[in-house]
């Protein structure tokens, strides 16, 4: 029999989360999407990168921008890191799985570009490294995370934390997010 209280706690770790987000994170999410309204209007691309359920988050940002979120308007340059499997082999093979994203920024990034970096804890190697990569290369770093003041947060630009003893609370916060970074980066870019 399922436990009617493990659901409820779960909403209400959820709902006070939203209500920390909404008092403190808007300054936070305005500042992400100047920063890509920039970049995107320079003729800049976004990359992104994360780990399991963070790569599919990126990989879902990447669908938003380059097909659309709610309105018709130019395709937007974006490409998540973790989608083409023979190229992070490769890397992984030739290399080691700590670069799998900084060697794909190495040869992608340019000045002016954006790399937006999802790592919970804030510790990923493989994300820590491709911050360093897009630094090295004159890219700009947003990064969502799951905990304060973490090795990421550090290299970052942007960094919207949203901290939670469990991931999927602090995943679920950084979807909220990216949608509305979403929202607001196409109403400046369809005008």
């Amino acid at each position: 029999m399922v436990d009617r209280q493990i659901i409820q706690e779960a909403v209400e770790a959820h709902r006070q989360m939203v209500a920390v987000f909404e008092a403190s994170a808007c300054d936070t999410v305005i500042a992400v999407t100047e920063l890509l309204v920039q970049a995107l209007r320079a003729g800049g691309t976004l990359y992104l990168c994360g780990n399991g359920g963070s790569a599919a988050d990126a990989q879902h940002i990447a669908g938003e921008f380059v097909g659309r979120f709610r309105r018709e308007r130019r395709a937007l340059p974006a490409v998540a890191l973790s989608t083409d499997t023979s190229v992070l082999t490769c890397i992984a093979n030739d290399y080691d799985y700590e670069r799998v994203f900084a060697r794909q920024i190495e040869a992608l990034a340019r000045p002016g570009d954006v790399l937006w970096a999802f790592s919970t804890s804030g510790t990923s190697r493989n994300v820590l490294k491709a911050a360093q990569a897009a630094q090295g290369k004159g890219a700009r770093v947003i990064a969502f995370t799951g905990r304060p003041n973490s090795p990421l947060e550090a290299l970052a630009d942007c960094c919207l934390c949203a901290a939670a003893p469990l991931t999927a609370r602090s995943q679920e916060i950084h979807q909220l997010a990216y949608h509305i970074i979403c929202d607001l980066v196409e109403r400046s870019l369809a005008e």
